[in-house]
């Protein structure tokens, strides 16, 4: 990696994420629609399917609202949903209940997302409980971060992946999901190039959260995520690791403590108060919500780059 990316070890808020997920769609079981049928594991994955498919696809999402995806267990509603599907569309070693259930459903087409673009390692440096966290999780299983679709260049191409196998699976709209997929590739492309030129010219190039799930977002982008790990998102951090973080945020001029729109902001506020510095929300994109600053990918993602462009002091 060219990025530096270092990992501050605090008790905070990655065993906590508060991934939620929503889909256009309702929950009835897949299967006998009518359309092309498609299950898909958590909030990113749905999206590209619906996005994909458009009005030939129906959509239903294993993570329902109020769900954290790491942790979900599947239910055996959800496992024939699976079994009835034309297709299932998940991002292996994310949730480890999908994983097992895919394996056994038997479904004719399984779109790995994972296989659809290259996954990198971060922070495999992090010891202690933040490793026990991440094996207990299935997250970033074997060193490999699972967050690929915070960067929009791997989300076009797991985007690109997609569109191909829905086009071999259904052949009748196999010119539309090509023509979905190209749209959705150039809104992809052209939220990389406002991430680019938005992020360019900036203060400082370091920023905090409290979950480390933008390593592939801060590595495209020239920039350095400092992650604070932890199982408990309600400890406090001791003095030392405080003075520590301070010391860090004066070297690299950082000025905001990011935490997620789900999650308790008391760590982060904590740790903020006790360094002179601001907090702000960072959304990973696990999910939608009423409290989710916009109502789809693309405007979450808006919203992360500006709060970006304000913690960095963007020119």
């Amino acid at each position: 990696m060219n990025v530096r990316r270092r990992l501050i070890p605090m008790i905070a808020a990655a065993g906590a994420l508060a991934a939620l997920s929503a889909c256009s769609t309702d929950s009835a079981a897949a299967g006998g629609t009518g359309k092309f049928d498609v299950v898909a594991s958590f909030y990113p994955m749905a999206f590209l399917a619906e996005q994909i498919g458009g009005d030939h696809v129906s959509v239903t999402s294993l993570t329902q609202p109020g769900q954290e995806p790491h942790d979900l267990e599947i239910s055996a509603k959800q496992t024939a949903q699976l079994q009835e599907s034309d297709a299932v569309l998940y991002l292996k070693n994310l949730q480890p209940s999908v994983d097992e259930a895919v394996a056994q459903a038997g479904v004719k087409t399984t779109i790995d997302a994972a296989t659809l673009t290259s996954l990198e390692k971060h922070g495999n440096e992090v010891g202690g409980h933040a490793a026990e966290h991440d094996d207990e999780h299935g997250e970033e299983a074997g060193g490999k971060d699972p967050h690929i679709w915070l960067d929009p260049v791997k989300y076009s191409e797991v985007a690109k992946g997609v569109g191909a196998a829905f086009e071999k699976a259904d052949p009748d709209h196999a010119a539309d999901y090509k023509a979905n997929t190209a749209a959705l590739v150039k809104k992809l492309d052209a939220l990389n190039t406002r991430f680019e030129d938005g992020l360019k010219n900036t203060d400082s190039k370091v920023f905090i959260t409290t979950h480390a799930a933008f390593g592939y977002l801060a590595e495209r982008y020239g920039l350095t995520e400092e992650a604070i790990n932890g199982l408990d998102p309600e400890s406090e951090p001791s003095a030392n690791r405080v003075k520590d973080l301070e010391k860090m945020a004066k070297a690299d001029g950082v000025t905001t403590v990011f935490y997620e729109t789900l999650v308790s902001d008391k760590t982060a506020k904590t740790i903020a108060s006790d360094a002179g510095l601001k907090t702000d929300v960072l959304d990973p994109i696990e999910g939608i919500t009423e409290k989710s600053r916009g109502k789809d990918y693309f405007a979450v993602q808006e919203a992360n780059l500006k709060a970006l462009q304000a913690a960095l002091g963007a020119k």
